[in-house]
């Protein structure tokens, strides 16, 4: 990169919402359930993303659809951002209708080179606190910015999903179903809505599948295994779901122990993941 974006690194923002009932009933309803989540419910894992959300204006948005870099995110020359993993502890229930604060703060940025060329990571702490102080959850967000697709670039070796699951769940995407998480999360990124710029400008094969909703969907087959919300959470995005192919969820259980992943159409781990009970 050709700035020192080190300055950023401690940089913090506090925003505060309401876990209100229609946005979970909605998510609800986007993976296929009926809308039964009500006041006072606990707040299913990872759907705080629902909440938070801010609005730049149009003339604020880069290329791709999201805030242009500067503000509290630091200004990486790298044009293309990607949703590279985190880690989560679950400290208390987050009751639907209450009122949350979310403090968030730069903890590390770091460059690298990959075969792609060049990666710059940041890292992301988010906490989450109720009215009355009590911290919630506790989230390590890590994004990775890259260069443009270089045409001419080696082809990575992707890597193979297992092929031992005990638990095995098919999830069939479709325009709709990218368009209402988008939507839920006020996500402008447009790699989840115009195919023209996924595989022009990015490169994937067609639209692309977010990974927080993959990860969504294994902390969730997780949950409903063991019949409970899990103490921790981590998971790493390692191949993108792209072209609305169906795509497997799975896992295998270890005691108080899931060990997750996604598998594409072609046999392709896209994400792993671990959650501990």
């Amino acid at each position: 990169m050709s700035q020192d974006v080190s300055a950023w690194i401690g940089r913090s923002e506090t925003l505060n919402d309401t876990l209100h009932e229609q946005p979970a009933r909605f998510m609800q309803t986007t993976i296929g359930r009926d809308a039964t989540l009500q006041d006072g419910d606990a707040l299913p894992p990872l759907w705080h993303w629902l909440y938070f959300l801010e609005a730049k204006p149009l003339g604020e948005l880069g290329r791709d659809g999201h805030p242009r870099k500067g503000g509290f995110l630091p200004p990486v020359s790298l044009p293309r951002r990607m949703w590279a993993g985190g880690r989560f502890e679950f400290h208390a229930e987050a009751p639907i209708g209450a009122k949350v604060s979310k403090r968030s703060t730069i903890k590390n940025i770091s460059e690298k080179n990959g075969r792609s060329g060049a990666l710059c990571f940041v890292t992301v702490l988010h906490q989450l606190f109720l009215e009355d102080g009590t911290l919630i959850l506790t989230e390590e967000h890590d994004i990775v910015y890259r260069e443009d697709p270089h045409p001419d670039a080696p082809k990575p070796t992707l890597p193979q999903a297992p092929t031992d699951a005990e638990i095995s769940e098919i999830v069939n995407p479709s325009q709709v179903m990218l368009f209402r998480y988008s939507a839920l999360t006020f996500n402008g990124h447009r790699i989840h809505y115009d195919v023209d710029y996924a595989r022009s400008v990015e490169g994937y094969d067609g639209l692309v599948f977010h990974g927080p909703l993959t990860a969504t969907f294994l902390v969730d087959l997780a949950a409903r295994t063991l019949g409970k919300a899990p103490k921790t959470f981590e998971f790493r995005g390692l191949s993108p779901i792209a072209d609305l192919q169906p795509f497997h969820i799975e896992g295998n259980r270890d005691g108080h122990t899931m060990h997750l992943w996604a598998r594409r159409h072609d046999g392709v781990k896209s994400m792993q993941a671990t959650a501990n009970f």
